[in-house]
C-alpha cells in the first residue's frame, strides 16, 4: 500500500496564543483552538481509532485505518512524544513472534470544562481526553441573574474547578458552554426560555475574555450528542440522533462521524416538529407550542388533569409518584412520551437513523423504561420503511449530565476528530 499526500507533520510544541487561535475563521464554525496541532487528516483518524478502541496494538492500529505500519508508527512516535499517546503492556498472540505492544490515549494529557446553563443552576464538569469527570460542581441560579453576573459566576466556578483538581492548566484545551437554543454562530444567546436578560448576549466573547481561553457555545442537544459520540466509543461509532430531556425536549444529529450543526449551529430543534407532527398549528398553519415537549411543566400539570390527587407539586416529586406506580402520574408519562414519540418517528422518517439515544438532566430514572419503551414502539411500527429496518432506543451512557459533560467533549471533538476537508488530506492507495 503506497501513501500519498503530505507527510504527518510533528505535532507543534508550543503552544498558541489563546487568543489569537479563538478569532481564526475556524472558530466561528465551532473549530475550536488546538494546543495539539494535528498536521494531517492521518493523525487525526489514528487518535480516533485508540479512542474507540480504548487499548489497541499498533497493528491493530493499522489494519482499522488502512494506513502503512511505516506510516502508523512513525505518527505514533509523534503522538507519544508529544504525550497523548502512552505504550502499555505487551500482549502474546498466537502468531510466532514477538508479543505486541498495546497503546492508548494518556487521559491527563489533556482536559476540558464543560458548563451546562439550566434556568435554576449550573452544572459544571471537568473532564479528561477519555471523557472520565474528574471533577463536578453545580450551583444555583437566581431567575434575574444578570449577563454580568452569569458570566461571573461561571469563570470564578471554573477557576475553583481546575484548582481543586490540582490539574496542570496548560493541559486546559478549552471550555465548552451548553444551553437552550436558538443561538447564534457567534456563541450568542438569542430568545432562550431562561431569562429574558440573557437574550442577545455575547456569551462566548465574554467568556473567552474572562478566561482567557477558547470557549465554545452550543446547543444543549447538540453537545450531548457529541458527548454521547465520545464517551460511548465503539457503541457510539455510527449515526445516531440524541433526544434529550432538559430544558424542553430538544435533538443533536451525529452524521457520518461528526455533530451536525445545520447552516446556523440551530439544528436539532424538535417542538414545533413535534407540534406539526401531532397537528397543533394555528390558523396560518405555524407551529404552537406543544406542552409535553416541556415535560418539566407538563407532567405535575397533566397528571392534576387526569384526576391525581396526592400531595406532589413538583416534578421531581411527580416523578416519584411514578416510580410509586401511582395511575395518575404514571398515564401523564405515557401522555407526554407519545406525544414526543410522534416528533421522535418524524426524524426516524425523515433520516433514516438506526438509533436513537435518550438522555439529559430531565430524564429521571423513573422515567426511564417507560418512555423509552413508548418511543421504541412508535419508531418501530409507524415510519414508513418500519419493516425495512429496526430502530434501537436506548438511554444515554451520559445519564443526566449529558448537557455537561458533551459541552466538555465538545472541545476533544473539535480538537481531535478527524473531518474532511478540515484537515490536510492523506490518501491510501
Amino acid at each position: 500500500m503506497t501513501q500519498v499526500g503530505e507527510e504527518p507533520s510533528l505535532l507543534k510544541s508550543a503552544r498558541p496564543a489563546r487568543r489569537a487561535q479563538s478569532r481564526g475563521a475556524d472558530r466561528r464554525a465551532h473549530g475550536g483552538a488546538n494546543q495539539y496541532d494535528l498536521g494531517s487528516f492521518n493523525e487525526a483518524t489514528i487518535i480516533e481509532t485508540i479512542r474507540q478502541a480504548g487499548v489497541i496494538s499498533r497493528t491493530e492500529v493499522a489494519e482499522r485505518t488502512g494506513l502503512t505500519q511505516q506510516s502508523v508508527s512513525r505518527i505514533l512516535r509523534l503522538l507519544i512524544e508529544r504525550g497523548l499517546v502512552v505504550e502499555g503492556e505487551q500482549v502474546r498472540t498466537e502468531q510466532v513472534g514477538k508479543p505486541r505492544t498495546t497503546i492508548k490515549l494518556r487521559a491527563e494529557a489533556a482536559h476540558a470544562v464543560g458548563v451546562l446553563v439550566d434556568p435554576t443552576s449550573l452544572t459544571f464538569v471537568l473532564s479528561n481526553l477519555d471523557g472520565s469527570v474528574v471533577e463536578r460542581h453545580t450551583v444555583a441560579l437566581d431567575a434575574d441573574v444578570s449577563p454580568d453576573s452569569l458570566v461571573e459566576s461561571i469563570s470564578d466556578r471554573i477557576d475553583e474547578l481546575i484548582s481543586t483538581s490540582g490539574i496542570d492548566r496548560d493541559s486546559l484545551l478549552g471550555v465548552g458552554v451548553a444551553t437552550p437554543g436558538p443561538i447564534t454562530m457567534d456563541g450568542a444567546l438569542l430568545e432562550l426560555p431562561l431569562s429574558r436578560s440573557w437574550r442577545n448576549v455575547p456569551l462566548r466573547d465574554l467568556l473567552e475574555k474572562r478566561l482567557d481561553c477558547p470557549v465554545i457555545v452550543q446547543k444543549d442537544g447538540e453537545a450531548a450528542a457529541v458527548g454521547e459520540r465520545w464517551v460511548g466509543r465503539t457503541t457510539r461509532s455510527g449515526d445516531f440522533v440524541f433526544l434529550y430531556f432538559g430544558t424542553g425536549i430538544g435533538s443533536g444529529l451525529v452524521l457520518n462521524g461528526d455533530v451536525y450543526r445545520g447552516v446556523s449551529s440551530n439544528a436539532g430543534e424538535f417542538g414545533q416538529l413535534c407540534a406539526i407532527r401531532v397537528g397543533r398549528v394555528d390558523s396560518a398553519g405555524r407551529p404552537l407550542l406543544v406542552r409535553e415537549c416541556n415535560p418539566t411543566a407538563a407532567l405535575p400539570e397533566i397528571a392534576r388533569e387526569l384526576g391525581y390527587a396526592g400531595t406532589a407539586s413538583t416534578y421531581r416529586e411527580m416523578c416519584a409518584e411514578v416510580g410509586r406506580g401511582e395511575d395518575h402520574a404514571v398515564a401523564a408519562v405515557e401522555q407526554i412520551a407519545s406525544v414526543i414519540a410522534q416528533g421522535a418517528t418524524a426524524l426516524i422518517d425523515l433520516l433514516d437513523l438506526p438509533l436513537m439515544v435518550i438522555g439529559g438532566p430531565a430524564f429521571e430514572p423513573e422515567l426511564r423504561d417507560l418512555v423509552v419503551s413508548v418511543i421504541s414502539r412508535e419508531v418501530n411500527t409507524v415510519p414508513t420503511a418500519h419493516s425495512a429496518r429496526e430502530v434501537l432506543v436506548e438511554r444515554s451512557v451520559l445519564q443526566g449530565e449529558a448537557g455537561a459533560i458533551g459541552a466538555a467533549s465538545s472541545i476533544f471533538h473539535n480538537t481531535f476528530a478527524p473531518r474532511m476537508g478540515s484537515k490536510t488530506r492523506s490518501m491510501t492507495l
